[in-house]
C-alpha cells in the first residue's frame, strides 16, 4: 500500500492545487469585474467633466481669442502712453527748473535793484531833512536873537541884575 498511500496523497495534493488554482480564478474574475466596474465609472465620470469641463474651455478660448487683438492693442497703447509720460514728465522738469533758476536770477536783481533804491531813498530824506532843518535852526536863531533884541529896545531899560544869580544866567545872544 505503499503506492496507494502515494497516490491518495497525489490525489489530495492534485485536488487541492486544483481549489488554488480554481480560487485564483475565482479572484482574478472578482478583481477583473471589479476593474471593469470602476473603469467604468471612471469613463462615466470623465465623460460628465469633459461635457461640463469642455464647453467652459471652449468659450474662454474664443473669449480669449476675440479679446487677444484688444488687449494687446491697449497694451501697446499703455506702453506708448507710459513712454509718451515719461518724455513729458522729464521736459517738465527741465523747463521748471529752468524757469526756478531765471526767476531766481530775476528776484535777485529786483532785490538789488530796491536796496540800491532804499539806500539812496534814505540818503536823499538825510540831505533833504539837512537842507531843510539846517536853515529853519538859523532862522529860528535869528527870529529868537531879533526877538530878543526887540524885547530890550523896547524896555530901554537896562535888565536888572541879579544879586544871587549864577554867572550863566545872563541873556546872551
Amino acid at each position: 500500500m505503499p503506492n496507494g498511500n502515494f497516490e491518495t496523497l497525489l490525489l489530495v495534493f492534485v485536488a487541492l492545487t486544483g481549489a488554488a488554482v480554481l480560487l485564483q480564478a475565482l479572484i482574478l474574475l472578482a478583481l477583473f469585474l471589479t476593474v471593469r466596474k470602476t473603469t467604468t465609472k471612471l469613463h462615466e465620470q470623465v465623460d460628465e467633466l469633459r461635457t461640463a469641463v469642455l464647453p467652459v474651455a471652449n468659450e474662454a478660448r474664443d473669449f480669449m481669442s476675440r479679446v487677444r487683438p484688444q488687449l494687446e492693442s491697449v497694451i501697446s497703447d499703455l506702453s506708448h502712453i507710459s513712454g509718451t509720460v515719461r518724455a513729458e514728465s522729464t521736459d517738465l522738469q527741465q523747463s521748471a527748473a529752468e524757469i526756478m533758476e531765471s526767476l531766481r536770477r530775476q528776484t535777485s536783481r529786483v532785490d538789488a535793484m530796491l536796496t540800491r533804491f532804499f539806500d539812496q531813498l534814505d540818503r536823499a530824506s538825510d540831505r533833504v531833512s539837512d537842507a531843510v532843518n539846517t536853515p529853519l535852526r538859523r532862522l529860528s536863531a535869528l527870529v529868537t536873537g531879533v526877538k530878543a533884541g526887540l524885547d530890550n529896545f523896547r524896555s530901554n531899560r537896562p535888565a536888572p541884575r541879579r544879586i544871587n544869580a549864577p554867572a550863566g544866567d545872563d541873556y546872551f545872544i
